[in-house]
């Protein structure tokens, strides 16, 4: 479905990623771990189309994505960043109404049938009650599922299945909100034919949702496939420099990452 092909980028003479090719398959969920400054959220916007490869390419349904008008990729995918700040008091409604622009023609306003899109994501991320609520006064696990149900506005209606995209959903949100927002992925996905990937440093997160990894280091791919092939001990290891035990918990049915400590220390340090 997306693909990234040997994609090279950089930030003037910075290079941030260096060959990396990957996949996100149709009703695919796919993790991309890393260190901060890993590449991650790059390799995010690359994908999204956001950013241009410095080389390589990016493919849609096997189509180069430089050949796609911008408005059509908007239609097509939706990115949900790390933070969302808005420079007006919106309320929650008008907040996922945006997510319906790139459906608007020039000078044309949302009509019945975008309202009534936008209350049907409401619905399925559990906000439709905060609908008037000024999105300034939710808490961060309110405002990121009223940010996801923008998001599913914006691909609603489209030819394809949709594909979103997130930046480090749970880098703010406590464990319940994180248990919550995991839940909720995986029951949209279940319910509307889109495909997922989350750029994330929690382990535990991306080992109870996704089901492949793409182990981004130094804007190079360590490791890639399917999660318990790539969630390993070695692999962390070689991640983030930490020793750790990767077990499967038999209540949840997952898999488990304890860190145990540095792998330059001694145990008992």
């Amino acid at each position: 479905m997306l693909q990234a092909a040997d994609v090279f980028f950089s930030y003037g003479s910075a290079a941030v990623l260096r060959g990396v090719t990957m996949e996100v398959p149709a009703n695919g969920f796919v993790g991309i771990l890393g260190p901060n400054g890993s590449g991650k959220t790059t390799l995010l916007r690359v994908l999204a189309g956001l950013l241009r490869p410095s080389s390589g390419r990016v493919l849609l349904d096997q189509a180069d994505m430089t050949h796609a008008s911008r408005p059509a990729l908007a239609r097509r995918m939706a990115v949900v960043p790390q933070e969302t700040h808005l420079a007006f008091d919106y309320s929650v409604l008008e907040v996922v109404l945006m997510g319906r622009y790139p459906h608007l023609g020039t000078l044309e306003i949302e009509g019945p049938a975008d309202f009534a899109i936008a209350r049907e994501s409401l619905a399925a991320t559990g906000t439709l009650a905060l609908e008037h609520r000024s999105f300034d006064t939710l808490s961060g696990g309110e405002k990121q599922r009223v940010i996801i149900a923008a998001a599913l506005a914006q691909i609603a209606g489209a030819a394809e299945d949709g594909l979103l995209l997130l930046d480090e959903p749970t880098v703010a949100l406590d464990l319940s909100y994180q248990l919550e927002l995991a839940a909720l992925l995986l029951e949209l996905q279940r319910r509307m034919p889109m495909a997922i990937a989350v750029s994330t440093h929690d382990l535990n997160f991306a080992a109870s949702v996704c089901r492949t990894l793409v182990l981004l280091k130094d804007g190079v791919v360590l490791a890639a496939g399917p999660t318990p092939e790539v969630l390993t001990p070695a692999n962390i290891r070689s991640l983030y420099g930490v020793e750790a035990d990767v077990t499967h918990h038999a209540a949840s049915g997952r898999l488990v990452v304890i860190p145990i400590h540095r792998a330059t220390d001694r145990p008992g340090r």
